[in-house]
């Protein structure tokens, strides 16, 4: 069964990527986005744990 990966959508180039590609996450329950097609990065996004 070949399971296709959950997209995230960049809020500035709007482009599509893999949730690994783009997500990271922190020990500290914290959420790195960074998008490969623009560069965009946003750090320390709150998670509904952290």
């Amino acid at each position: 069964m070949d399971v296709e990966s959950p997209k995230v959508i960049c809020p500035v180039c709007k482009g599509s990527c893999d949730m690994e590609e783009s997500l990271t996450a922190q020990s500290n329950q914290n959420v790195i986005f960074e998008c490969p097609i623009c560069g965009y990065e946003r750090r320390n996004i709150q998670t509904s744990k952290g």
